[in-house]
């Protein structure tokens, strides 16, 4: 890049940070960008001594260690020690009596520890586990502690043993002490936080966490596990979805309940983007902790499941825009050492923000995971504004899924009440020894076909002087000028973000890639602009709308081609994980023949088209969000309507999002992003992410008339950046607040550099009607297209479900009912939450994704 006057942007900057809630130069500087990463060898030496087929052993620290360490992970994180937690911290949660009894188990004979383990379910004890478990959960503590003062970004803690399916006053299914919600209440008691969000993504429902926060809205609980309407362990009514919380926590507890065996990426992938996203950012969490289970991944023998292990990096990347970045991982289960390790490593890997492996394109997901992530949108949109996009099913109507009417059935298999368990039960269904052995061997080639991909900088960022000189000979005070480049790069310079980027390749474009998108007329047009008098230059933009030129007007225009294609040059070839055009004339409005609104020739689209041929990217997608005003806002016309999907082979691969009525703000993107383009993106599986990065919706953008933060630009990058192995590049486009658009970009920018996400100004808003009527009918268009787009249905509204079933049932009745003779306290709580169930017939508990294919992996 050639040396310019960077005082000459200062002009222009003022005080942009103004309204963003902080200072971004601050920002910067204040949140460390360091991992946290722990493991201790200590926490490996307990094992069943008596049952040599038990799964939880201490081959699963020490693989998933080894597999960090073979990836490189271990040695760019920011080492945590362990440490033991304290009789205070232990009690936290847990009786003083439960405590003890576990202190106990250290001086015990195997005898008695036998005798004693016959009172728990799927529990043993050694002479270290009372030891490890304090290592387990004070480490947990530890990391949380070093997250919240600012130590470290975020973190991993590789603890045993687990944790989340220990209670209050009871050790349960290979746990003692429960780390993460220990840990919840320690940042709740420390930190003064009022919001944090548990993820449990282990693939058995984490009941102890539920028990301890079920009251309580300073925690949401979020759990997705295999159910089998209760016939799967552990064996639990209170698993369902219809156990929202109680009292003041009432739609803090959000269960998805699987059903059948064998769901993988695509179900998964439907119940984040369908639940999980628009409840976590609805809730705005200040913490996020992940129960990390690995169970639920491919080949482990507990889960029968066919998650692969790259799919929980891209949880990882789209939960991170949350809570600061201030996000923590602390291992539950997974007993299939290939698979556990191989999660751990790759959700590792996404916590230090390499990119997220790609997967194969999703599918639309099964029947039975639909059906229930539709009975979790019944139960909870009453709680939640952000589940806005199902109709009222009518009285006389009736539903795809007769569940939506009904309330689950009662399975009767608790095993809470039993007295005595066996010391030798088995840890998985032995019968279903051949199927995990076929999944094994999928995982197998799965991890031979992996592509991680390594690069050595994170961001390519092109600029160069030609670009200044194109300007309008008319007005002086043209929103489309040069300043809006300077301002730009001031901003990345002042905020340390510009020389944290490399520089590609000056080139310049050829004519023959300009003829990629553009007639040979308009091309040569635009050239012999050079040889005009000035009189002549202020006549010329006549015919066309919205256009100005200059002598300088086709240097600058090819120089911005240049300048993207030497970006995407860079991006594919791994010279850079992604990569930002900061550049002028814009590009989106050119057509074929003729420059139109500010844009001469058409940047991303040659870009597009550069790539398709040179490095054999096969296929587009064009999605728009964009102001439309049926027709009445600038390009004007129906092109930009949502029935514009596409002719011939490229039907479908448009998808116009046309806003109508009303200034749409974050609340509006941001939805749009999680009902539509995240699971269309998903589906399309791209090789590169081109995003025609336009800044004009931005608040205080006088031509836009919207009123994005510059944060959400930053959050939808964010997004973006699990696809395509994060090859993504941004072009940019309009913008013409000169102070929201430098803002905007430069936050962009920071975040493909691995930045904490800033938090959005304001909380979470429902959409704006139009908003939602847009979505939903953009939906009802593209889903002929997308099976993903699967969930715009019509559900029982707020008293139909109240009639089914009651979401705030008496608590007296449920007494009255024995529901909860012989509980605990904190089981008695969440048995309190519904009366009234309706028995259905459950059909075939052992089923499986059978509805469609099951394997959701790349061949």
């Amino acid at each position: 890049m050639s040396a310019w006057d960077w005082e000459a942007g200062e002009n222009y900057v003022k005080d942009m940070l103004q309204g963003l809630n902080l200072r971004m130069e601050d920002k910067c500087r204040r949140r460390p960008q360091r991992t946290g990463f722990l493991y201790d060898d200590r926490m490996t030496r307990h094992y069943c001594s008596w049952n040599p087929e038990y799964t939880e052993i201490p081959g699963r620290l020490l693989k998933s260690y080894e597999r960090c360490q073979e990836y490189g992970l271990v040695e760019r994180c920011h080492r945590v020690q362990a440490r033991h937690a304290s009789q205070e911290e232990m009690t936290l949660l847990h009786d003083e009596e439960l405590v003890l009894k576990l202190k106990e188990t250290a001086s015990m004979t195997a005898e008695e520890t036998k005798r004693l383990a016959k009172k728990y379910d799927y529990i043993y004890f050694h002479p270290d586990v009372y030891d490890n478990s304090r290592l387990a959960l004070g480490s947990s503590i530890e990391m949380v502690d070093k997250i919240l003062s600012r130590q470290v970004r975020n973190g991993m803690a590789l603890v045993r043993p687990p944790g989340h399916h220990a209670m209050r006053s009871k050790f349960c299914g290979y746990c003692y002490l429960n780390n993460v919600a220990t840990a919840a209440q320690f940042a709740l008691d420390n930190y003064g936080l009022n919001r944090v969000l548990i993820v449990d993504w282990d693939v058995h429902h984490g009941q102890g966490t539920q028990y301890m926060f079920y009251d309580d809205p300073r925690v949401l609980y979020f759990s997705i596990h295999r159910h089998e309407h209760g016939v799967e362990w552990p064996n639990l009514d209170e698993s369902e979805y219809t156990f929202v919380g109680d009292g003041a926590g009432q739609g803090y507890n959000v269960n998805v309940p699987l059903n059948v065996h064998g769901c993988g990426d695509s179900d998964y992938m439907a119940i984040i983007l369908q639940v999980l996203l628009p409840v976590a950012f609805e809730f705005r969490p200040e913490l996020i902790l992940v129960s990390a289970g690995y169970d639920a991944a491919l080949g482990c023998p507990e889960g029968e499941m066919q998650v692969t292990p790259a799919f929980f990096a891209h949880v990882v990347n789209l939960l991170s825009p949350l809570a600061d970045g201030q996000l923590c991982l602390i291992l539950e289960g997974g007993y299939c050492l290939q698979s556990l390790a191989e999660g751990v490593a790759l959700s590792l890997a996404a916590l230090l923000g390499d990119p997220c492996p790609q997967l194969a394109p999703l599918l639309a997901p099964c029947s039975s995971v639909r059906e229930s992530i539709l009975n979790c949108l019944k139960v909870l949109r009453c709680y939640w504004k952000s589940f806005c996009y199902q109709g009222s099913l009518a009285e006389d109507n009736i539903p795809e899924f007769p569940s939506l009417l009904q309330w689950p059935v009662t399975v009767n298999q608790d095993r809470s009440s039993r007295e005595t368990f066996s010391l030798l039960e088995p840890c998985f269904d032995v019968k279903q020894e051949a199927v995990i052995a076929g999944y094994v061997q999928e995982l197998e080639r799965w991890i031979a076909n992996l592509n991680r991909r390594k690069t050595n900088n994170r961001v390519c960022l092109g600029f160069h002087e030609k670009l200044l000189q194109h300007r309008s000979l008319k007005e002086v005070n043209h929103p489309e000028c040069p300043e809006r480049l300077t301002s730009i790069m001031s901003t990345l310079e002042r905020w340390g973000l510009l020389h944290r980027c490399i520089l590609p390749q000056e080139r310049s474009v050829t004519e023959e890639e300009l003829s990629l998108v553009h007639s040979s007329s308009h091309i040569r047009r635009m050239m012999k602009l050079s040889a005009l008098d000035e009189e002549a230059l202020m006549k010329y933009p006549g015919t066309f709308n919205s256009v100005f030129v200059c002598k300088d007007t086709y240097a600058a225009a090819s120089q911005a081609v240049g300048t993207v294609l030497s970006v995407v040059d860079a991006v594919m070839k791994d010279e850079a994980t992604s990569g930002v055009a900061v550049i002028r004339p814009p590009g989106h409005h050119a057509c074929e023949g003729h420059p139109m609104g500010y844009c001469i020739f058409n940047n991303v689209a040659i870009a597009a088209k550069y790539a398709m041929s040179k490095f054999n990217v096969n296929r587009v997608l064009y999605v728009s969000l964009h102001r439309f005003d049926d027709g009445r806002f600038f390009p004007y016309g129906s092109d930009g309507n949502m029935g514009t999907v596409g002719e011939g082979s490229g039907k479908g691969f448009s998808v116009n999002i046309p806003w109508r009525l009303g200034r749409m703000g974050d609340s509006e993107y941001i939805a749009a992003f999680q009902q539509i383009i995240l699971p269309i993106a998903y589906e399309f599986c791209p090789d590169l992410v081109l995003v025609s990065a336009g800044f004009d919706a931005a608040r205080e953008d006088d031509l836009g008339g919207y009123k994005l933060s510059p944060q959400c630009f930053a959050l939808m990058t964010n997004l973006l950046m699990g696809l395509a192995n994060g090859r993504i590049v941004l072009a940019l486009e309009g913008g013409y607040n000169q102070e929201m658009t430098s803002a905007g970009l430069c936050l962009c920018t920071s975040v493909l550099l691995g930045d904490t996400c800033p938090p959005l100004p304001e909380p979470q808003a429902r959409p704006s009607p139009s908003a939602v009527e847009t979505m939903t009918s953009v939906i009802g268009v593209q889903k002929q297209f997308w099976k993903t787009l699967c969930f715009c249905v019509d559900l029982p509204d707020e008293d139909r479900v109240r009639n089914i079933g009651g979401l705030n049932p008496n608590k007296d009745n449920a007494a009255e009912e024995g529901k909860t003779d012989g509980l605990s306290q904190d089981e008695e709580l969440v048995c309190h939450t519904l009366s009234d169930m309706t028995v259905r017939n459950k059909g075939d508990a052992k089923g499986s994704c059978d509805d469609r294919a099951k394997s959701t992996y790349r061949q």
